[in-house]
């Protein structure tokens, strides 16, 4: 077991190479114990160098009720009013942080993604 911190591209494609090699090691094995190290050391490059911003408010919503089901209706139900919940799907109301509560409780999306300006 050989680790090296990644700090360039030729790095981490070598580590990526690596993990795939040793990918079904046993845990608790010394292979097991590199594969472990060598994904957290991938990890903090790629959240360095290829970092992924979070989603739009609106469309998170959005996208939460195409996977629940949910109508606009049902939406009127979490944030108040049917005309309330289109004016949020159309950009038109900001979200207060009542309905941030709510839609988080209700529909499981995370707050960090729904404080975010729109």
């Amino acid at each position: 077991m050989r680790l090296k911190l990644i700090k360039t591209k030729k790095d981490y494609l070598e580590a990526l190479d690596r993990l795939e090699e040793i990918f079904d090691a046993k845990r608790g094995s010394q292979e097991g114990d590199e594969l472990e190290v060598l994904g957290m050391l991938i990890d903090l490059y790629e959240k360095e160098h290829f970092p992924v911003d979070l989603p739009d408010p609106i469309e998170a919503i959005k996208f939460r009720m195409e996977q629940m089901g949910y109508t606009q209706t049902d939406l009127a139900s979490v944030v108040g009013l049917k005309s309330r919940a289109s004016e949020i799907l159309n950009r038109r109301r900001k979200l207060t942080l009542d309905m941030i509560r709510q839609l988080h409780e209700k529909l499981n999306i995370p707050t960090d993604v729904l404080i975010q300006a729109y």
